[in-house]
């Protein structure tokens, strides 16, 4: 798809449409936005700024399967969770051994990002909130399924799993995983998330370190500093 037919021009451009259809749950204390890093945290930040609510990120990597790690064979989560596609392991026979040799390579970069996105800050109370579960988009429901089980473990009130664009296909499964889906579009083919932003350029840790401190400290647009200040611009609005 070319620059002209994108339905989007950014990330940020694409939480801020997809804030419109989740206006209901803005000026609630029991609303909490948790992206899922990297590509979701601009998306969750002009959510969280539009509904005054706090945002935080949702930890989650793909188990992608051996030589071809754009496959996912499953995920593991925050808490230790695991999600394995059976039925794709068995059809592939890949060993118990080379799923934990991939599980702990994994594993190690979810611990380096907790560590540099949160810092100091603890993590979030999950139980009895309204949790608005965002990301970039989704090619396949892996990585989403991992967080939805393993923020069920939290106790949340409920789960919506808010993206701009998504095959067909994956909102019906994740129906049956959440108890909201939030969709802006369906297009089918799908073939990839990228496809559908004019700018799908890669976020870095230093953007989503900057986001979740701006969010912290006040929740104002403004740029964050480094290299992602220059795609972000000077703008500064109050909420």
């Amino acid at each position: 798809m070319s620059d002209a037919g994108a339905l989007f021009r950014d990330r940020r451009d694409a939480g801020r449409r997809l804030a419109g259809r989740l206006s209901r749950f803005a000026h609630r204390s029991d609303v909490l936005v948790l992206a899922l890093p990297r590509g979701g945290v601009p998306v969750a930040f002009e959510v969280s700024l539009a509904l005054e609510a706090r945002l935080d990120v949702f930890l989650v990597r793909k188990l992608g399967v051996p030589g071809h790690p754009e496959l996912a064979m499953g995920a593991i989560a925050s808490g230790g969770l695991r999600v394995l596609d059976r039925r794709l392991v068995e059809k592939l026979d890949i060993s118990a051994g080379e799923i934990a040799e991939v599980e702990a390579r994994e594993l190690r970069e979810l611990e380096r990002r907790q560590s540099a996105y949160r810092e100091s800050r603890a993590a979030p109370a999950v139980a009895g909130r309204t949790v608005l579960l965002v990301d970039d988009g989704v090619a396949t429901v892996s990585t989403l399924k991992a967080a939805i089980q393993a923020l069920r473990e939290e106790r949340p009130a409920s789960i919506v799993a808010a993206i701009p664009v998504a095959p067909p296909s994956a909102i019906a499964e994740l129906e049956a995983l959440a108890d909201e889906v939030v969709c802006l579009a369906t297009p089918d083919p799908f073939l990839a998330v990228g496809r559908f932003y004019a700018d799908f350029e890669a976020t870095s840790d230093e953007e989503v370190r900057g986001l979740l401190d701006l969010a912290a400290r006040g929740r104002t647009r403004e740029a964050p500093v480094g290299a992602a200040a220059g795609r972000w611009g000077t703008e500064r609005r109050s909420p």
